[in-house]
């Protein structure tokens, strides 16, 4: 018989995490670095020492939980994470990769199974990208992918630096996030979408990730008082919002997989009595083909190069803030999943994520895959995010499956 989680123990953790930055809508609220953040963590660690393992810091803030192998000089196969959610977000987008990593471990501890290599729970920083951007920093600090440096400079919209707050934490002084080895990566994590839930699948099997970039389009103006200025003679950046807008969106529909998403829009005053100087409107583009989402990238570049039009007054800039090209998990890993799935008896089937998570960042470096498990009518990033127990406890049993694959255990 295969060895199995604990589902009632995982449900219950997840349900006690949930009331840290709890809302009254259900959801949670931990955005990265945050005291909510930081307590949220310290129960997890709480939990991890209950059951030995020990408890490690990088200087992005990144926490890893680790239990030791019979060859502590092997690098460690690595599970988990985040912790952060969006400023509405649900409860288990994250958590439930982090939480079923904490049971995985639980269930090798009770079992007195002593693995070859040393198991470490990972609980990456920033995630979300909800408070500072970009996402996924302390995966991409890790892997290479961002300069830490850079990273301690990014700010909140209160100018708050995350350098500050890991400053005020106590993580800086801890060793460079790229001194850490790791021998393989893998990820539980809810679909964030609605395959599974309508083809009727227990786990999707994630064979790689669309590519991602994300942008800020720059309109300047002049800023004058909304009453005495005639609506001809004004310099309004919001003039060129709407062909903008029409732009971004035709460029998310050249084909079925393609995605563009104004998520942000922000004027600068930001007073109703104003006509604004500036406007920056974010833009999240992503495709399963680079060469497509390069394609997008020029058209969208065409785009804001042409907005002005004859008011020499108005400019537009196109800055990008981060891309994250297209990735293809390790096929040893994606086997282990799909061969966990297939003894356990659950439904699967092959699935690219649509969405940005920190096994993207890793995979740069070390053999990497995912798990996911449908969640209700695939909503995310929102406080109605919702998934039952047995769906959670099915994820984390293929979770361990493969983990117990990779050890040969």
């Amino acid at each position: 018989m295969p060895i199995k989680v604990n589902g009632a123990r995982l449900w219950e953790n997840l349900m006690q995490m949930a009331k840290i930055g709890g809302t009254a809508k259900e959801g949670c609220n931990r955005q990265a670095l945050t005291d909510l953040d930081i307590k949220g963590r310290a129960l997890f660690s709480d939990w991890c020492r209950k059951i030995g393992l020990q408890i490690q810091y990088d200087a992005v803030g990144n926490m890893f939980a680790r239990l030791d192998g019979r060859d502590n000089h092997l690098n460690p196969l690595v599970i988990g994470s985040h912790l952060d959610t969006q400023p509405t977000g649900g409860k288990y987008d994250g958590v439930l990769g982090v939480l079923a990593g904490l049971e995985v471990m639980t269930r090798i501890v009770e079992e007195k199974i002593i693995p070859e290599r040393p198991i470490e729970i990972a609980c990456w920083m920033n995630e979300e990208g909800a408070r500072f951007a970009p996402a996924m920093m302390g995966s991409g600090v890790w892997a290479g992918m961002l300069d830490l440096g850079e990273v301690r400079a990014s700010i909140d919209l209160e100018g708050i630096s995350v350098g500050i707050e890991l400053d005020r934490h106590g993580y800086s002084s801890h060793p460079d996030p790229q001194d850490k080895d790791i021998a393989a990566y893998l990820e539980l994590h809810i679909e964030q979408g609605p395959v599974l839930e309508a083809e009727g699948k227990d786990v999707g099997v994630v064979t790689g990730a669309q590519g991602i970039r994300w942008y800020d389009v720059v309109l300047t103006g002049q800023e004058t008082h909304a009453g005495p200025s005639p609506m001809a003679m004004r310099h309004d950046p919001m003039r060129l919002v709407p062909a903008l807008v029409q732009g971004i969106l035709e460029i998310g529909t050249r084909d079925e997989a393609a995605r563009a998403t104004i998520g942000q829009v922000h004027t600068a005053p930001f007073s109703r009595n104003v006509v604004p100087g500036k406007v920056v409107v974010s833009v999240d583009l992503r495709h399963p083909n680079e060469q497509v989402l390069q394609s997008m990238h020029d058209d969208l570049a065409t785009l804001v190069s042409e907005l002005t039009g004859e008011d020499r007054k108005l400019t537009s800039i196109l800055e990008e803030i981060w891309h994250s090209p297209v990735v293809a998990f390790d096929a040893g890993l994606v086997t282990s999943i799909r061969r966990g799935a297939k003894e356990l008896g659950y439904s699967y089937c092959d699935i690219v994520s649509g969405a940005g998570h920190d096994s993207l960042m890793v995979a740069r470096k070390v053999p990497t895959a995912m798990i996911f498990t449908p969640c209700r009518d695939g909503i995310s990033h929102n406080e109605s995010e919702h998934i039952e127990p047995h769906q959670a406890e099915a994820g984390a049993n293929v979770l361990l499956a493969a983990v117990l694959d990779y050890l040969g255990s």
